[in-house]
């Protein structure tokens, strides 16, 4: 497994996910938003993705500036997830709506593989060439799979954030070695 920039080359690997239900956003269902992106206009959905700029809506329709930093994806000679760094540059703080600095994703039927433990071991160097220490992320309390990915990777429990809709949040650091 690679990580690799979104590219036309790759995309209907993409697509074919997001038809199949997967969605790269885990807090909500984007991926039909995707499919018209990518039908409207796929050169401007893949430049979107390479160059991220403008703004993000939230899930409650909040519109935010969107953080600088990579959007990989993972690649087996077919699209396996997607992994993105977010971060903003001279600090290691993180505005209120970015729950973490990395953000991971693999497709249901590639899970148990390893692919999420090696993207996020590969995407750890590019966030100390960004300039940070360290990096934080967060799983749903009842989300072992991904715990056990960060644990993987040097992840530290830090904190349990109590969530009355949904389960807690752990928050995870795993510092870089510099």
């Amino acid at each position: 497994m690679q990580l690799v920039a979104p590219s036309l080359e790759r995309l209907e690997s993409y697509a074919a996910a997001l038809r199949q239900g997967w969605s790269p956003n885990n807090v909500r269902d984007v991926s039909g938003e995707h499919l018209a992106a990518i039908a409207e206009n796929a050169a401007a959905f893949i430049q979107g993705l390479v160059t991220p700029a403008g703004t993000l809506t939230l899930g409650d329709g909040t519109v935010v500036p969107r953080l600088p930093g990579p959007l990989l994806w993972m690649w087996d000679g077919a699209f396996c997830g997607g992994i993105g760094l977010r971060y903003q540059p001279g600090t290691e703080a993180l505005p209120p709506h970015a729950l973490g600095h990395i953000g991971y994703a693999v497709v249901p039927w590639k899970r148990r593989r390893g692919h999420a433990t090696q993207a996020l071991r590969q995407v750890l160097p590019l966030a100390r060439e960004a300039g940070l220490r360290w990096v934080d992320l967060t799983t749903d309390a009842d989300n072992a799979p991904s715990q056990r990915v960060i644990l993987a990777n040097g992840g530290v429990l830090m904190d349990r954030v109590p969530d009355a809709t949904a389960p807690d949040k752990l928050v995870w650091r795993i510092f870089l070695p510099g």
